[in-house]
């Protein structure tokens, strides 16, 4: 769980805007940043916010993750079948390429509580494929990345330090919020060289910081560790 408050966060961009008083940058201005600085982290890091969940299956092999998460915005991982009429035994993924060879009319077989594979396409990251066909008592549980919750705070919330609402995402990310929102704000003002020269030094700092993190939880993935998470 974070524990960067958003108010820290917009106070921390309000004194490096030199604005502590929200005169050229009102408080909810940058709340409204942050927000959006969740869907562009989410968009290149979709781990980084996920949650995991029971999937209800419709019946066939095509699964639409919107039908039960509608904030769902790309599918991570299929871990198991869970209905009760189920072995509940673990799902695999498997390439889609081979069941296409091996099975050519897969698709058309008897529909099952019990699915074995699973089947992901990046370029339908809302969608899955499953064999066996799930039938309509089929249930799993899946992995999935969302985009976070908007801050709905007031004006005098995002003054008062002692509001407590939190970051919807883990701390780690707490650097390259404060670089999206300060890129965002430099940008209003990018009639003036200087802050169109600051607003894209701020983008590429989140840009760089992000990579980062990337490369790090490669290489700890890659070492035999757990993926990091923070």
């Amino acid at each position: 769980m974070a524990a960067v408050k958003v108010v820290d966060l917009t106070q921390r961009a309000q004194i490096i805007l030199q604005d502590t008083t929200g005169t050229r940058w009102p408080w909810v201005e940058l709340q409204h940043w942050l927000n959006d600085a969740y869907r562009e982290i989410t968009l290149l890091r979709p781990d980084a916010n996920t949650a995991a969940g029971t999937f209800a299956c419709e019946e066939g092999t095509r699964q639409r993750l919107g039908n039960v998460f509608p904030n769902a915005l790309r599918l991570i991982d299929v871990v198991r079948n869970l209905a009760s009429s189920s072995a509940r035994k673990a799902v695999r993924l498997i390439a889609r390429d081979i069941l296409d060879d091996q099975r050519r009319g897969w698709h058309a077989e008897s529909p099952s509580v019990n699915i074995e594979h699973f089947m992901f396409d990046p370029l339908l990251p809302r969608e899955f494929l499953v064999y066996p066909p799930a039938s309509a008592s089929a249930e799993l549980e899946v992995v999935y990345s969302s985009v976070p919750t908007a801050h709905v705070l007031t004006e005098a919330q995002l003054m008062d330090p002692a509001t407590a609402e939190t970051i919807q995402i883990v701390d780690s990310y707490a650097n390259a919020i404060l670089d999206y929102i300060l890129y965002r704000a430099y940008s209003k003002d990018a009639e003036y060289a200087a802050n169109a020269q600051r607003a894209m030094s701020h983008r590429e700092a989140m840009l760089a910081s992000l990579a980062a993190k990337t490369q790090v939880d490669t290489a700890t993935k890659k070492a035999g560790t757990p993926l990091s998470t923070t």
